[in-house]
């Protein structure tokens, strides 16, 4: 696989002339498992056909185009430049088997793009899931680590909503379900006071939309600016169980019974769609009667 090239995907829906179009930037940090490549294609193509079909259900319905670049530049990745963002309505930073707190030069370099983006596009919007949600909210001052109990939350799992949460994903329901594959977290969450006045004014709003017994903060909100989960939305039931398999073959996954349990868990229903469609309302309003 050529992991720094950038390919314009085929929409599965198209819309008809006076519907809109949201662009986004995928910003690849891991490679999928070699069988779930060859069945579904890289994490840029996985999101754009998971979001394709949120898209079909906004009202209006919305088309939705990806590009990606890949951007671990130790494994052949590139980090693009700012221009290269140009025509896009925001960007998606990927899940990663790389540490979101450490500082490999990539990391870094990435870090300072997304800075430049932050303070240069105001109108821009900014995704990220897994790693990219850590990534995003050490951006803005947050801390980022090992969970204090320096175990793993892996596969269907039960996350709380907050207030926001339920107005985001218009639901009167205290839960969501969605798949998880992390032992590092947002160990607290960024604040205006820690992203700085470059960043954010002093008034801006940060807010957590849900926490689970294991990670209190599973995602942030800003609106229309920023909208992280730290599970991902995308995973089917054989994409859980070999994301699993990946990392306990490389030792970081050390029980192997809560791998099992975990892989029990993963032809579970799950409330990705209904998320990847709270994440495209940020880009534009869906008119179904909702506030």
């Amino acid at each position: 696989m050529a992991g720094n090239k950038k390919n314009t995907m085929d929409q599965t829906y198209k819309p008809t002339p006076s519907a809109p179009m949201v662009r986004i930037m995928v910003l690849e940090t891991d490679v999928p498992h070699p069988d779930t490549y060859s069945e579904r294609g890289s994490f840029g193509q996985i999101v754009h056909e998971h979001f394709a079909k949120a898209g079909r259900e906004h009202h209006p319905p919305l088309g939705v185009e990806i590009d990606q670049v890949f951007v671990v530049t130790e494994q052949g990745g590139e980090i693009p430049p700012v221009d290269a963002f140009e025509g896009f309505d925001g960007l998606l930073i990927t899940g990663s088997v790389y540490d979101a707190h450490a500082d490999n030069e990539w990391i870094l370099s990435l870090l300072e793009l997304l800075r430049k983006l932050w303070i240069t596009r105001p109108d821009f919007r900014f995704l990220g899931v897994c790693f990219g949600h850590q990534l995003l909210a050490r951006l803005l001052g947050g801390d980022v680590g090992p969970a204090p109990t320096q175990d793993w939350e892996l596969g269907h799992c039960r996350i709380t909503l907050t207030p926001v949460g339920q107005r985001l994903f218009r639901t009167d329901d205290d839960y969501i379900h969605l798949h998880q594959m992390h032992q590092d977290q947002v160990l607290s969450p960024p604040t205006a006071a820690s992203a700085g006045p470059e960043l954010l004014p002093a008034d801006a709003e940060i807010a957590v939309w849900g926490r689970s017994e294991h990670t209190p903060v599973q995602g942030l909100y800003i609106p229309n600016r920023l909208f992280t989960t730290q599970a991902h939305l995308a995973f089917d039931e054989d994409m859980v169980k070999r994301q699993i398999q990946i990392r306990v073959e490389s030792g970081g996954i050390k029980d192997l019974e809560h791998a099992d349990r975990a892989a029990e868990t993963a032809d579970l229903e799950h409330d990705g769609v209904e998320v990847a469609k709270a994440v495209l309302r940020i880009f534009v309003f869906d008119d179904n009667g909702h506030a």
